[in-house]
């Protein structure tokens, strides 16, 4: 058996576990970092960024079956667009690939030692790795749980063959006929509408009232109306029951079974949190339900053990992950940090877009603030009109005592690129008359945020 001591031993090497590792190596703290699969975690190698290169995909194929119909208002037509889904895979990969490789060289740059194997903890500082070289125990000062989430499995619907979960799906080699995809969140719309686009028969199946249920609706109805133009069949307030004895799905609906006939059945009903197989049962830590409760310094019940991203709680999210480890590790260096985010941004790359950051207005009313709003259709923005996109709008939501700014919303057509301008608003303390009075570029879809502003001062310039 090998023996390493050092000052941090990060367990998991995905956004919150690498990114941690980097910044304690930056801050000459002697790191170890522990990972049984390739860097970057699910959200880089089987999540985030692979999902997007193929709702991207989807979208260039979209556009040429449009252009081959005369769809196109541009002049734009093309004859007999095809796509070779096994090249779009190896594409995706290769980006893949490249951010695993930027990844390993950046801790490498930072000092940070890697320890390739499985991570099992035997107390709050020794932790023994499976590698390929044989056992490694290592022994810490400081422990990091970064251990992350997979996703959620039903019992009646076990993964393998036709039931796949977004890693099978991301994993395919070609465009299903047919895809049923159980749960209407962000993750089964994303893969959903990237399908259809590609040329699948899909129908989403919702156990709740209506899609995207964390979402208000008037930011949903856009994307609910993308779905139909695409011919995607929603069907909501509907339970998945399980398979047939043919292999069709079955679901109920008003308390009457039916059948829907798919070649693969996508379920993305959540994820949860990972604590097993890693000894979560060795540990002292007092949980929050599934989770590994923390203050706001990401410490847990043990002295010296700190835990970060999806496996503390929601919202379970990369950049929460991100923001985690970086504070942890400075706070190790000795630092004064603490977790007081105002803002975290939530995107769904569904088409269209949306984006949700600080409160909403049902929530700020829950919290019996009095509010005003403004709202900025993107049919009145001139970027909008030359993108061929013109659907949706920006809201937002201030006090209306003194004009804070308290949330912002958006949906349409690549808002997911004005997340970073609502979280810094809010983070900075903006009121409306700052959003207003600032000079936004033209022709851009920045400046709905700005009339937003104006609309809720009540002098809009352009509607």
């Amino acid at each position: 058996m090998t023996d390493i001591s050092c000052k941090v031993l990060v367990l998991g090497g995905g956004p919150g576990g690498y990114i941690a590792g980097i910044r304690a190596g930056q801050l000459g703290l002697d790191t170890v970092l522990v990972e049984a699969e390739k860097l970057g975690g699910c959200c880089l190698n089987v999540g985030c960024i692979p999902s997007k290169a193929v709702i991207h995909a989807a979208e260039e194929f979209h556009k040429a079956v449009l252009y081959e119909q005369n769809a196109s208002p541009i002049g734009v037509s093309v004859d007999k667009p095809k796509i070779d889904f096994a090249k779009t895979r190896d594409w995706k990969d290769g980006i893949v690939k490249r951010l695993n490789t930027g990844v390993a060289g950046l801790l490498k740059k930072a000092r940070v030692r890697v320890v390739e194997g499985w991570g099992v903890m035997r107390d709050g500082k020794t932790c023994l790795v499976k590698t390929k070289g044989g056992e490694v125990k290592i022994t810490a000062e400081h422990v990091i749980l970064a251990t992350g989430s997979h996703s959620a499995e039903l019992p009646f619907l076990p993964f393998g063959d036709k039931v796949i979960s977004s890693t099978g799906a991301l994993a395919l080699g070609e465009v299903p006929k047919r895809l049923a995809v159980i749960g209407g969140g962000y993750i089964g719309l994303e893969l959903g509408t990237a399908f259809a686009k590609l040329g699948s028969q899909v129908s989403v199946i919702e156990a709740t009232p209506s899609i995207l249920p964390q979402y208000d609706k008037k930011l949903t109805r856009p994307v609910m109306e993308r779905l139909k133009k695409l011919g995607i069949e929603v069907r909501v307030s509907t339970l998945a029951k399980g398979l047939s004895k043919v292999g069709d799905l079955q679901v109920e609906e008003g308390g009457k079974v039916s059948t829907i006939k798919a070649d693969k059945i996508l379920v993305t009903v959540g994820r949860v949190p990972a604590t097993q197989n890693w000894g979560l049962e060795a540990l002292d830590l007092t949980m929050a339900g599934r989770f590994i409760k923390i203050d706001d310094r990401c410490h847990t019940s043990m002295r010296n053990v700190w835990a970060i991203g999806d496996v503390t709680g929601e919202p379970m999210l990369a950049h929460r992950a991100m923001a985690q480890g970086e504070m942890v590790a400075e706070i190790i260096a000795g630092e004064r940090r603490q977790w007081d985010k105002r803002a975290m941004p939530a995107v769904c790359f569904t088409d269209p877009e949306l984006v949700q950051v600080g409160l909403s207005e049902a929530e700020a009313k829950e919290q019996g603030i009095e509010t005003m709003t403004g709202q900025f259709p993107f049919m009145a923005n001139g970027r909008a009109m030359t993108m061929e996109d013109e659907s949706g709008f920006v809201r937002v939501i201030a006090r209306k005592d003194n004009h804070l700014v308290l949330g912002i919303e958006a949906v349409g057509a690549a808002v997911s690129e004005l997340s970073a301008e609502f979280s810094l608003a809010i983070e900075m303390g903006a009121c409306l008359e700052d959003i207003a009075e600032t000079v936004h570029a033209h022709p851009t879809k920045s400046e709905g945020m700005q009339e937003a502003a104006l609309k809720a001062l009540g002098h809009a310039l352009h509607i």
